[in-house]
């Protein structure tokens, strides 16, 4: 999964005003070769780019997968879940730095520095709220949109903004989005 592959999506299914000026303001920031987290998925150079694509690819067969129960899931559009998927995590645009910690070699069994990443504690605003604020100054978000991207954390969000139940009841979006996003954490590690 690449950088081309993203740009591709983006440019198959999101026709939105300001998509240009957001993936312009992309290449500026460290959006593909930052971590997705610190130490679990995706944290390695570019794990955000992956753990992105992977949302996606995840919320497509989702979506696939539970149309046969669910008539809801098919007035969803393409574009919608694009933007959802791709950008749901752009709050993590700048949000890491690398450091170093020691480990030992398993080969030598000799302690050496080795670098980690950790998480900037500069940067502002909840999860979710960050990533639609950060998505606004560009392209505008529909009402599913925001939903969706406010509570993918789902319990995992511990701000006081978050109802994600409810998120779920009213906006299939919201639902399918998490969905995606702990399948691609917990199950495809990216």
């Amino acid at each position: 999964m690449s950088k081309e592959s993203f740009k591709s999506i983006v440019n198959d299914w999101i026709k939105r005003e300001g998509i240009s000026e957001l993936m312009e303001w992309l290449e500026n920031t460290d959006f593909y070769t930052a971590p997705a987290s610190t130490r679990y998925h995706g944290a390695c150079e570019g794990g955000l780019l992956a753990h992105s694509l992977s949302v996606y690819k995840w919320l497509r067969d989702a979506v696939d997968g539970f149309s046969f129960c669910n008539s809801s899931f098919d007035n969803l559009s393409m574009e919608s879940m694009a933007i959802v998927a791709l950008f749901h995590d752009i709050c993590k645009i700048g949000a890491y730095r690398t450091e170093y910690r020691n480990a030992k070699n398993p080969e030598t069994g000799i302690w050496e520095q080795v670098p980690c990443y950790a998480y900037n504690t500069d940067t502002f605003g909840a999860h979710g709220a960050k990533s639609v604020f950060l998505l606004n100054q560009f392209i505008h978000l529909t009402e599913e949109e925001t939903v969706a991207i406010l509570h993918h954390m789902g319990a995992w969000d511990k701000s006081t903004y978050t109802d994600p139940g409810r998120a779920y009841e009213n906006y299939p979006l919201a639902w399918l989005l998490h969905v995606a996003d702990e399948a691609a954490t917990y199950i495809s590690k990216t």
